[in-house]
């Protein structure tokens, strides 16, 4: 048995679709609620974000339809299927040129990666007959709290994977439980350069990051252990160094952003 334990909730998913049976009927249907949360809560958290970064709407009539959806989240009813009004009023906003300037800096607040890949797609998302694709519950965001696991057999060997919490919180119930463990797959999203943590936002995601591969690649539990760095997000990164410069995470880097590009 090999046992390999991952940074990547989604590296989980991958396994499940590359060497099980992908996703069952009712794996589809459970993940349809977290679809609808992960969608309205992106949007509030943008409409959150723009008082205080100064930005008004672009048309004063968004106001209506921002109230009805931050009612949405106070009756927590953010799981549910969209009504026809509340379809149109997140289209609305999302449409609105102020809310698209508060998305354009959303290195500057909490915001879930997937936020455009959803609030891109409301119409098929506000569909009565939706039903979650495999991209789409690849683009959920579940926190991970403890270890989930997944067995898996390729070319006669058996593998387990375990994914584990990245919050700091989240550690010390892992840090010591996988001396024996055969590899680490250390997972790093390359677009989290200009982003800060959520549980400490004087903290660079990406300085975190490599402070944790630090203490990892050095920790007495895996001295014998193979470690691979997964970094991932490219297509994100690719977008955000256009406009948001590396030296926010490295200060000292004087090359030029186009050779990202």
């Amino acid at each position: 048995m090999i046992f390999i334990m991952v940074w990547l909730y989604s590296v989980l998913f991958f396994s499940r679709i590359i060497h099980e049976s992908g996703f069952t009927p009712e794996d589809h249907k459970q993940y349809r609620p977290v679809v609808y949360s992960n969608t309205i809560q992106s949007l509030v958290a943008i409409l959150r974000a723009m008082p205080n970064l100064g930005i008004s709407y672009g048309n004063n009539e968004r106001e209506i339809d921002g109230k009805m959806v931050f009612d949405v989240i106070q009756r927590m009813e953010d799981t549910e299927p969209f009504s026809e009004e509340l379809l149109a009023a997140m289209k609305r906003l999302w449409s609105d040129s102020g809310v698209q300037e508060c998305f354009g800096r959303s290195n500057e607040y909490q915001l879930n990666d997937s936020a455009k890949y959803f609030l891109d797609d409301l119409d098929r998302l506000g569909a009565k007959d939706y039903q979650p694709t495999e991209q789409d519950i690849l683009r959920t965001r579940v926190k991970t709290t403890g270890i989930v696991e997944v067995h898996f057999s390729f070319k006669n060997l058996n593998f387990k994977l375990f994914d584990v919490g990245g919050q700091r919180s989240e550690r010390k119930k892992w840090i010591h439980c996988f001396e024996d463990v055969t590899a680490i797959i250390f997972c790093v999203a390359m677009s989290e350069y200009d982003q800060v943590l959520h549980e400490d936002e004087t903290t660079n995601r990406m300085q975190e990051s490599l402070k944790l591969f630090d203490s990892i690649c050095n920790n007495k539990w895996f001295t014998d252990t193979s470690i691979i760095l997964f970094l991932n997000k490219k297509d994100l990164f690719e977008e955000k160094i256009r406009k948001s410069p590396l030296t926010i995470c490295f200060p000292e880097y004087a090359g030029k952003f186009s050779t990202f590009i």
